[in-house]
Formats: structure tokens, C-alpha cells, sequence
């Protein structure tokens, strides 16, 4: 294939203080209070992400296409529901405009990590960053999906007392983001990023894409398993309040 033509996927997961990859950027221009993004466990969100009653509902440019949008979800919903083990307690996840418009802020400053570090505690994040073309949005979220070969379900006679990290690869924490049983809702942007600094390289023309995450995945070294396994699969829509 021609150098020219070629397509280079780069996959980056930040994790620190147990934080999976977790985001998002100027939540004033939120429609919706998230509220109901957060578990019960986690600090009140900052006032500012829930006052956007006042907001013009119009834009000129969407976040992301309809097509995208609807692609993306299903992939996500089609390897929750073929996880294996089988899942007891994996929920369907919705889109949610508020998760979508805040990755929007964050992929339109084109910085190759996550952040800001203000909301690091209630949304997860994955980033995928591709130079040159594609034919599908996919291409920039399968190499998620991908890091299931490298990571092993920490069954429960394994955590004695705590669940083991199992990633055999560089990195399973995306894989674990999308598949994590309570993280029902995914919103996500796309932004064509000039001159971007990708881990030391400046790539003329990026696609960024941004997908967070509620509630979030903790992603601390000795976490629970990501969902609940039994013998027989239970897909069940996700809980009240959607």
C-alpha cells in the first residue's frame, strides 16, 4: 500500500489517580443537567454543568453526524451484548447529547490527552486520533474494542481479596471503558485538527474523535471485574431516569 495512502491509528488511555480516561471541557454549553450521569458516590458535579437552561438550542455545526453517531452506539451496544463471560448485569447504553457536546469542547482544542482535570472524577473518556483517510468512524473505535485479546476476566475466585489487574498487552482500559456494565450512556465528537502534536509529532491533519463515558469507569489498579458474569446473559435496558 502506498506510504501516502496509509493510515496511522494511535489509541491513548490516561490513567492516573484509578482514573480511566475521563473528560469534560466547558460544560457550560450543556443542554441538559447530567446529573443523573454520576453514581451516588461521587462528588456533586460543579454548578456550572448544570446552568444551561438559558442556551440557544440551535447550532450551526452538529458534533457529530447522525451516521457516525448511530454507528458508533450500535458497535458499542453489539460487544457489551457478546462479552464473554456471558454479563448478568450489563446495561444498554443510550446517547447523551450533554456527554457529546462536552467531548465536543474538548476534541476542538486538538491536545493529544485527556483533561481538563475539573471533571476527571465523573465522566469516562476514550481518544482515538487517525492521520489520512478512512471510510468508517468505526476504524477510529475498534482498536478499542481490539485490547479484548490482551485482557483475561478476573473471575470471582481470583479476587482473593481484590480482582488482579489481567491486561497481557500495553493497555485493556479502553476495552474495559466500553464494556463496563453501568456505563450506560456515551456521547462523542469529532474534530479535523490542524498541525496537532501527537506524542512529539505534528501531524498536519488529524481526525480527533472524543467519547465520554457515564457513570465512569474507575480503572484503579485492583478494580471489580467490569461486569457481572452467569451462565446465562440478562441484556436488560438501562436503569430509570432515561
Amino acid at each position: 500500500m502506498n506510504a501516502n495512502r496509509m493510515a496511522i491509528d494511535i489509541l491513548l488511555l490516561c490513567i492516573s489517580c484509578g482514573a480511566s480516561a475521563l473528560a469534560a471541557f466547558n460544560p457550560s454549553l450543556s443542554s441538559s443537567a447530567p446529573a443523573r450521569n454520576f453514581t451516588d458516590t461521587a462528588p456533586a458535579p460543579p454548578k456550572y454543568l448544570t446552568e444551561a437552561a438559558n442556551l440557544a438550542k440551535t447550532r450551526r455545526k452538529r458534533y457529530i453526524s447522525q451516521n457516525d453517531m448511530v454507528a458508533i452506539l450500535d458497535y458499542h451496544n453489539k460487544v457489551r451484548g457478546k462479552v464473554f463471560p456471558p454479563a448478568s448485569n450489563m446495561e444498554y447504553m443510550v446517547w447523551d447529547d450533554t456527554l457529546a457536546k462536552t467531548a465536543e469542547q474538548w476534541a476542538s482544542t486538538c491536545i493529544w490527552d485527556h483533561g481538563p482535570q475539573n471533571l476527571l472524577r465523573f465522566l469516562g473518556q476514550n481518544l482515538s486520533v487517525r492521520t489520512g483517510r478512512y471510510r468508517s468512524i468505526l476504524q477510529l473505535v475498534k482498536p478499542w474494542h481490539d485490547e479484548v485479546k490482551d485482557y483475561s476476566f478476573p473471575y470471582p475466585r481470583d479476587c482473593n481479596p481484590r480482582c488482579p489487574l489481567k491486561c497481557y498487552g500495553p493497555m485493556c482500559t479502553h476495552y474495559t471503558q466500553m464494556v463496563w456494565a453501568t456505563s450506560n450512556k456515551i456521547g462523542c465528537a469529532i474534530n479535523t485538527c490542524h498541525n496537532m502534536n501527537v506524542w512529539g509529532s505534528v501531524w498536519k491533519r488529524a481526525t480527533y474523535l472524543v467519547c465520554n463515558y457515564s457513570p465512569k469507569n474507575p480503572q484503579q489498579i485492583c478494580s471489580p471485574p467490569p461486569f457481572l458474569s452467569t451462565e446465562v446473559a440478562k441484556f436488560r435496558p438501562a436503569s430509570a431516569g432515561l
